[in-house]
């Protein structure tokens, strides 16, 4: 797998950070521009919150695992100093979205806006010891457990107490937050929210009928036959499963490293489009028609988040299952989504694989999904010859 190690690491540092070193950074009002086209020009200046906090726990993250590149570092803090001058509330909620000076244009609706301004200036933390970045992270995860149960509040467009419905995405969120968070909250608190998101992720959202795990259940748990209900998201659950992996080998627990293993493979042959490869963005799990009219996209990040998951697997447990579906996905994603020309990777693919929009970033993609997937991999396969391999 060595040969897998050199070109992950050499698509990092020579096709995909330069991209964003080159072309991110506003140097008048700080922070960065994500929405970018093909070659790097900006499109759009307006500055979305969630995106923000991403880009300073790439650069921050880079800076302190990959190699200490002093542009990484000044960029991780011109990002967290914009986002602490303009990116809340006076409640301390982040915005979803800014203009490029820094005034708020969308309200703070979205609670992922907070989680990944935590993840950010935490892992900022790591490398400057700056006692603001600290406290605002604690003070936001604070907050954002306080409104976990209803994460949009006064935003919420559901009409209360008809159809109540839970979704996926923030406890499989918490799952890798809290990891990322252990360096500055106490042990207590991190284990017991593992406990908690891993009992969701493993038990509640997990269906054992199908073997897979829904984006919305009933508060219960239980299958909901709805437009919601019926909704599988396979990168997601590949995603969870790689952030489940991670908390096995935590807890030295094989049964669990090895059930995550099979639910993200069940994931993977279920979301696979066996007539034109890549992994279908949306299913309906009873095979209904979907409301996602890009049901049948190929994303970027599915993609990515599918190699580390199987990088891990094949590296934690030695599974060849791991190793032929890790070796399928790289075929797929470098011929697909990889930009030697001008560097990044596409993010939006139609069926067939050929790309949809040709941007490198915008308001959903930025500098996040595509080198935190490189570095997994190649820093993960590069500890395979020594790796805890859970039988």
């Amino acid at each position: 797998m060595m040969d897998f190690v050199n070109k992950y690491k050499q698509e990092l540092l020579q096709n995909v950070l330069p991209f964003w070193t080159k072309n991110s950074n506003d140097n008048e009002f700080g922070g960065y521009f994500t929405c970018l086209d093909r070659e790097g020009r900006v499109f759009e200046t307006d500055k979305f919150m969630w995106l923000q906090g991403r880009q300073i726990w790439t650069m921050a993250t880079m800076y302190n695992e990959v190699e200490q590149n002093a542009e990484w570092k000044a960029m991780a803090i011109q990002g967290a100093e914009f986002i602490l001058k303009n990116g809340r509330d006076a409640q301390g909620d982040w915005y979803f979205a800014l203009d490029r000076t820094g005034k708020p244009l969308v309200q703070p609706y979205n609670i992922f806006s907070d989680c990944f301004a935590t993840m950010g200036l935490s892992a900022l933390y790591k490398i400057e010891n700056k006692d603001e970045y600290a406290q605002v992270a604690v003070d936001t995860f604070n907050r954002i457990l306080e409104r976990r149960d209803n994460p949009k509040g006064k935003y919420n467009k559901q009409f209360p107490n008809t159809r109540s419905l839970k979704g996926f995405s923030l406890p499989m969120i918490l799952s890798n937050l809290a990891l990322e968070l252990e360096h500055i909250i106490d042990k207590q608190t991190v284990d017991r929210l593992i406990d908690e998101v891993m009992h969701e992720v493993m038990e509640v959202f997990y269906q054992k009928d199908t073997g897979l795990i829904m984006e919305s259940v009933n508060l219960d748990g239980s299958f909901s036959d709805t437009f919601e209900g019926r909704l599988v998201n396979p990168g997601h659950i590949i995603e969870a499963m790689w952030f489940m992996m991670d908390l096995a080998i935590r807890r030295e627990d094989g049964e669990l490293m090895n059930r995550c293993i099979d639910i993200a493979i069940r994931a993977l042959n279920y979301g696979w489009d066996n007539e034109f490869e890549g992994i279908l963005y949306f299913k309906d799990i009873l095979d209904k028609p979907l409301l996602q009219l890009e049901w049948d996209q190929k994303l970027w990040w599915v993609h990515l988040e599918a190699l580390v998951c199987m990088a891990k697997g094949y590296a934690y447990t030695g599974r060849q299952d791991c190793k032929e579906w890790f070796e399928k996905l790289d075929n797929y994603a470098f011929n697909r989504f990889s930009d030697p020309e001008f560097g990044e990777w596409y993010g939006y693919l139609n069926r067939q694989g050929n790309p949809l929009l040709t941007l490198k970033g915008g308001k959903w993609k930025g500098c996040f999904h595509v080198p935190r997937a490189l570095y997994k991999v190649y820093s993960t396969l590069e500890q395979t010859e020594n790796a805890l391999f859970v039988r």
